[in-house]
């Protein structure tokens, strides 16, 4: 912005007499300043002239002198305004403070020449110069601006338009050369297009040669596949009359075939009629044969404990339920070949002591179905706590194998210890406790006395099948209760 300075009618005037004995013009018209201790200096126009515009590069330095000098005079000469701006760093003061610098500069004729004093005693010899009017040749345009804005001698303004037009000089200059640079690059760029271009325009004949040759190949290609479509119509048309003949053979056989489907689901028919007849025969067998084993194991109960001790093998580190319980969460093994022939089931209690007391004897308990039967109004964690603890008093007293069976995708946590002679086992992800159960009897060797305690009807047919001995979960309740 351009920086204009008030009438210096402003100043505060001093004798005439006085100015005109000083500076030796008694005839002089011109109103002079004073500028403090420096000295005066003396413009050469009327005060009411209205000052130039400044170029830019011009006004800039004149804020910078200022703002450099502006520490240094002392607090009651610096304008209130400016103050603050005094106390700013150097490399702020000129940037934040150069609108109210160049508003001070212009409306402050006192201020101005208190900064001019300093300003060309900075300035030395060139400030000399321009106090006389002149401007040294190799001195820069702008600095003499400057100064001869702030020291006003006469010819001030010519000085600052011989500046304005050396700066527009060197910009106009610096114009020209970018716009010389621009043109170079211009020419360098288009002649590295015209390179690759022709690049470029040599890649595209080779590629429209391949194209040619590559398009005869096609041609030839297509004449060749023309022909052995042709053969292959012919071909078709040929399987296709071989297809319908085979499709007729094909429909008089279906006939066939069904006729003799219908004449297998009628045999079919009769010989289901049959089994029925059969299974019902075998139901009454089967029913006989388990009172006569009633009466057989009635008869021989009392000698199961003497044939317990006589009987009985060395003790071995691992047991048929132990491998189960190492290798449960596997696909279970397939059932034991032969027919089952172990016990059946009973609903009296009494029975359970009776094959407890069978030699190595092992009690297989469905967990959950006899803990929801006998104490279900208990949380799930107290219900398995009190069954394993009873179980720890039967297989105490009897020295049988006990093992028990809960549904659990994984172990649960907070378990008790288990008693001595008493496992533990949960049913895997996505098995059942039933089917864990079905595994461990299918695990034991023929002839062993297993006894299931369930009062599912499913689990106890099911190993029923392999010769355990199913009991309901009545009879274990009662027995835990003796306890």
């Amino acid at each position: 912005m351009p920086l204009t300075e008030p009438y210096d009618d402003h100043l505060p005037q001093e004798d005439p007499v006085a100015l005109d004995g000083a500076l030796g013009n008694p005839d002089d018209n011109v109103v002079s300043e004073t500028s403090g201790p420096s000295g005066p200096t003396t413009g050469d126009g009327p005060a009411a002239e209205p000052e130039p515009t400044l170029p830019e590069p011009v006004r800039q330095r004149i804020v910078t002198l200022t703002a450099a000098v502006l520490p240094t005079l002392p607090t009651d000469e610096v304008p209130v305004p400016l103050r603050r701006v005094a106390k700013f760093a150097p490399n702020r003061r000129a940037r934040l403070g150069a609108p109210v610098i160049a508003a001070q500069l212009a409306a402050d004729p006192l201020f101005r020449q208190r900064v001019t004093a300093r300003v060309l005693a900075d300035a030395g010899d060139l400030g000399a110069a321009v106090v006389e009017g002149t401007a040294p040749a190799a001195a820069d345009p702008v600095e003499v601006a400057a100064l001869a804005y702030l020291a006003r001698p006469r010819g001030w303004r010519e000085l600052i338009d011989a500046s304005g037009a050396a700066v527009r000089a060197e910009a106009d200059s610096a114009v020209v050369a970018e716009l010389v640079r621009e043109a170079e690059q211009r020419a360098t760029r288009a002649e590295h297009d015209r390179a690759v271009a022709r690049v470029e325009a040599e890649k595209l004949r080779d590629e429209l040669a391949r194209v040619r040759e590559e398009l005869g190949q096609l041609r030839e290609e297509s004449r060749q596949v023309a022909r052995t479509l042709r053969e292959t119509q012919a071909r078709e048309r040929k399987a296709t009359e071989l297809l319908a003949t085979e499709r007729g053979r094909a429909a008089r056989a279906s006939a066939d075939v069904d006729a003799e489907l219908r004449r297998a689901r009628a045999r079919l028919a009769e010989a289901e009629a049959a089994a029925g007849v059969a299974r019902a025969s075998a139901k009454e067998a089967r029913s006989v044969d388990d009172a006569r084993l009633w009466l057989l194991l009635e008869t021989i109960g009392q000698a199961a404990v003497g044939l317990r001790r006589e009987l009985a093998l060395d003790p071995v580190d691992k047991l048929p339920a132990d491998f189960v319980a190492d290798a449960f969460a596997e696909q279970p093994g397939t059932a034991p070949a032969g027919p089952a022939a172990r016990a059946r089931d009973t609903d009296d209690p009494a029975r359970l002591d009776q094959l407890l007391a069978l030699p190595r004897a092992h009690l297989v308990v469905d967990g959950y179905n006899v803990t929801k039967r006998g104490f279900g109004e208990m949380s799930l964690e107290q219900q398995r706590k009190r069954l394993i603890t009873g179980l720890g008093g039967i297989a105490a007293q009897t020295g049988d194998e006990v093992t028990v069976v809960f549904d659990g995708a994984e172990r649960m946590h907070g378990l008790p210890p288990a008693p001595r002679g008493v496992r533990v086992l949960f049913s895997r992800k996505g098995e059942t406790a039933d089917e864990l159960i079905r595994r461990l009897v299918r695990a034991e060797p023929a002839g062993r006395p297993v006894v299931v305690v369930s009062s599912d009807r499913e689990v106890a047919d099911g190993v029923r099948r392999h010769g355990a001995y199913p009991l309901g979960a009545d009879s274990l309740l009662r027995r835990l209760a003796r306890s």
